[in-house]
């Protein structure tokens, strides 16, 4: 499949409340609550997202990828092309920029159920 603006943008619109609008121009944000998980440049193709640390070194030492401006000490990355990683492997990146915005987004923050029986308390009966 070939990565392209439109997919990009879908797939982002995927996500459990995302939502986008047009921010410094030409830059199409992607946001949770909103706190920007992706940016897509529109006029020059490019794109941007929070990455871990692990990602972020292995990623900026690929052709195309580098630390994004003002944001790159972050663990932000830049596409300078869309099609610099695999559409698979783009979509994987995507995923985890989303999951550590929302994890630090503000507002209702969703809590895992946790699997513990819950104990009943036997009252006295009253007379």
């Amino acid at each position: 499949m070939v990565t392209g603006v439109d997919s990009i943008r879908a797939y982002c619109l995927s996500f459990p409340n995302a939502t986008e609008n047009l921010q410094w121009g030409d830059d199409l944000c992607f946001k949770i609550r909103g706190k920007i998980f992706a940016m897509l440049g529109l006029d020059n193709p490019r794109l941007c997202f929070k990455c871990t640390p692990e990602a972020f070194a292995e990623l900026i030492e690929r052709e195309d990828i580098r630390p994004a401006p003002y944001v790159g000490r972050y663990k932000w990355v830049m596409l300078d092309r869309l099609d610099a990683l695999r559409w698979d492997e783009l979509r994987e990146l995507l995923r985890q920029s989303y999951e550590m915005v929302t994890a630090k987004a503000p507002g209702k923050k969703v809590r895992k159920r946790r699997d513990t029986k819950h104990r009943t308390i036997k009252r006295p009966k009253r007379d």
